[in-house]
């Protein structure tokens, strides 16, 4: 104003309107930039974000003008934004003080498990339920795997000199295992670029996080532990880097979005020449290394090893304590045939002597059948009771018949009932001495007998694990040669003298000496053993 004077204007529409303008008036639309509205070059926009608040304002005067001036909707997906709750879902507040620190939260933990935790935690349109232990578990679980896989990762590498340079071993020529995590690498590849594509980043950061923590970590890596610090620089240790480094950079690619910082990071000490992960064009899955089939059969063996390591669990024997068998049932020959090419797997997961597979229908496992009281309640109504006393008298035919997904009629009096594999829940009885665990249709029995022979082979794996925590303390280098002392002990030398190849060659010993008198300050404990150790590298 030059001191004239201002009248309010008192014809006012809702002030949302003037946002609702935002598409045109950024252009100065129609004055200037006329054919990036009038082409659709930039309109309608691909995505807006905002809270669920403005579903009756900024949302609704966008669509409101799109549609009066030009005819069309003004976007084409929106995202509407839920509230951030404390733990307990309650508005926060400093009044209640309930209210979290961002920025006290964002320097103790970082910005990319915060926002990890906040992706994956819920869908952007829920409301989220914030507690900080949530991001203590991210921190730890995911970030902390992956820190873990690619320590281990540059640990090896560097001593081998793998740099990533090399030919790369065909597809044909790698490891099973290699071929089955690639597979199940670039089936996520397709899965978390379709949750991308239809705004659903919730998904794809749990299907990373279970890429990394069960298929990545807790097999792959595992099961390969061996391929990289055994043996010689071959083909086959080669594949297993070459695997390995691909999964890291892919995932450092694909997790970028909602970890951009910690990514980059390891997208950088992967690639140092190529730069930051954000210039890099997101991966493109391979059909060709996608094996569906392979993919079901590890899953199964999976499957199988948590029933057992379940059963282990549950009756407190340690996994580093050898058993001497699990009993496993097929249904056909084909799925025989699947258990037999895995049953090494399983062996080596589990730490058991041998794998017996039996027919389904075999009379070791006897299978009985309990009423799925949750389906029957709404289903038969008044006469549950009738339907359940049939079930707990099924014969034999009739509970493999609905094992087999075979409907089951029964006549009682005038009344008929037919029964679905759903309205039972098929198990099996215990065995003396073993133990037997069913879960979604897959049965297991595993021989917890422990003889001498396998109670010394266990105290022999615990002794390695403990030697080689001394080693990791003392700061050896993976490679160097060692001799270990031990205090004289009547059960753990006749263990050792029974598994003493085993015991020298996890531990890279050249020799293993008992002293009577041994001076040390490393004191190894486990079960009810206690002794002085001292272990020294020899040139």
């Amino acid at each position: 104003s030059k001191g004239e004077k201002m009248i309010r204007e008192s014809d006012l529409i809702d002030v949302w309107f003037d946002s609702g303008a935002m598409p045109y008036a950024q252009w100065h639309y129609p004055f200037e930039n006329k054919e990036f509205i009038d082409s659709r070059k930039y309109f309608p926009a691909d995505y807006i974000a905002e809270g669920v608040d403005q579903t009756r304002g900024w949302f609704y005067t966008l669509h409101v003008i799109g549609s009066l001036i030009f005819n069309t909707n003004a976007y084409k997906n929106v995202v509407s934004n839920g509230l951030v709750l404390d733990k307990n879902g309650q508005k926060m507040s400093k009044r209640l003080g309930n209210a979290v620190d961002p920025f006290e939260t964002l320097d103790n933990f970082g910005p990319d498990a915060t926002r990890w935790y906040m992706i994956s935690n819920s869908n952007p349109w829920d409301n989220l339920k914030f507690d900080i232990s949530g991001i203590e578990e991210v921190k730890r679980k995911f970030f902390g795997t992956i820190h873990n896989i690619y320590s281990f990762f540059s640990l090896y590498a560097n001593i081998d000199g793998f740099n990533g340079s090399e030919k790369s071993i065909p597809y044909s020529k790698r490891h099973e295992l290699d071929r089955w995590i690639l597979s199940e690498l670039n089936s996520l590849i397709a899965e978390v670029e379709s949750s991308y594509e239809h705004y659903e980043p919730t998904k794809a950061a749990r299907l990373i996080s279970s890429f990394v923590q069960d298929n990545l970590s807790n097999w792959y890596v595992r099961l390969s532990r061996r391929r990289f610090w055994k043996g010689e620089y071959n083909e086959d240790k080669l594949s297993a880097y070459q695997t390995l480094h691909e999964c890291l950079i892919k995932i450092s690619i694909i997790s970028s979005p909602i970890s951009p910082f910690y990514m980059d990071n390891l997208f950088q000490d992967l690639n140092s020449e190529i730069g930051s992960v954000h210039l890099v064009d997101f991966p493109i899955h391979s059909n060709e290394l996608i094996n569906i089939e392979l993919e079901n059969k590890i899953r199964l063996s999976q499957d199988i090893c948590s029933l057992a390591l379940s059963l282990r669990k549950k009756e407190k024997i340690k996994v580093r304590q050898p058993l001497p068998k699990i009993l496993v049932p097929f249904k056909n020959n084909e799925e025989k045939k699947v258990l037999e090419e895995i049953s090494e797997f399983i062996k080596s997961e589990i730490n058991v002597k041998t794998i017996e597979l039996i027919a389904d229908s075999s009379e070791i496992l006897i299978k009985k059948a309990k009423a799925n009281f949750k389906l029957l309640g709404p289903k038969y109504g008044k006469t549950m009771k009738t339907v359940v006393g049939l079930i707990n008298n099924l014969n034999n035919e009739q509970i493999e018949n609905l094992s087999n997904s075979v409907n089951v009629t029964i006549h009682q009096g005038d009344e008929e009932f037919t029964l679905t594999s759903d309205d039972v829940e098929i198990y099996f009885e215990d065995i003396e001495g073993w133990l037997v665990a069913s879960e979604n249709g897959k049965t297991i029995a595993l021989d917890t007998t422990i003889d001498e022979s396998l109670k010394n082979e266990g105290i022999c794996r615990e002794l390695v694990n403990r030697i080689q925590n001394l080693r990791k303390d003392s700061e050896f280098n993976v490679s160097d040669k060692i001799i270990i002392e031990l205090e004289t002990n009547n059960l753990v030398e006749k263990a050792i003298f029974e598994n003493l190849d085993y015991v020298k060659n996890e531990t890279l010993a050249v020799d293993l000496i008992f002293k009577q008198n041994l001076e040390s300050k490393s004191i190894i404990e486990f079960d009810n053993i206690s002794i002085k150790a001292k272990i020294y590298i020899t040139k």
